[in-house]
């Protein structure tokens, strides 16, 4: 069975370009609130299911926060990367970590895991915020 293309609707253009402004992780409804100031009528319901798909294609990020409401975020690397992320002002800085990745391949190892995947974010506060 051969993957269908996805489609691209005006829906579809109009959250990657809301994803495309934003600098922090923000969820559905803080995007389809940007999408309405912008004069765009998209429902909610299909705003969820676009950064859903978004994320499917690794075109966005996500994560959950402590209340475990899914956000999201355009990054600027396309390389595996880790989240700093403020919990006041939701600043977000991509890093990357050898030493995690060093850590996760030989813990995987050492139980006899292969093809591994993993997500790592740290929550703080920033320096501004602090």
């Amino acid at each position: 069975m051969t993957e269908q293309p996805v489609r691209t609707t005006r829906q579809r253009r109009a959250v990657a370009a809301v994803m495309a402004d934003l600098d922090t992780f923000s969820s559905a409804r803080e995007v389809h609130e940007a999408l309405r100031d912008r004069g765009e009528s998209v429902g909610l319901a299909t705003v969820y299911r676009n950064l859903q798909a978004l994320a499917d294609a690794d075109e966005i990020d996500q994560l959950r926060n402590d209340d475990g409401e899914v956000l999201y975020r355009r990054c600027a690397t396309e390389q595996h990367h880790h989240h700093l992320v403020c919990r006041v002002c939701g600043r977000t800085v991509e890093v990357l970590g050898p030493a995690v990745e060093r850590w996760a391949d030989q813990v995987a190892a050492d139980h006899g895991f292969r093809d591994v995947a993993h997500t790592l974010e740290i929550s703080g506060t920033c320096d501004r915020c602090s």
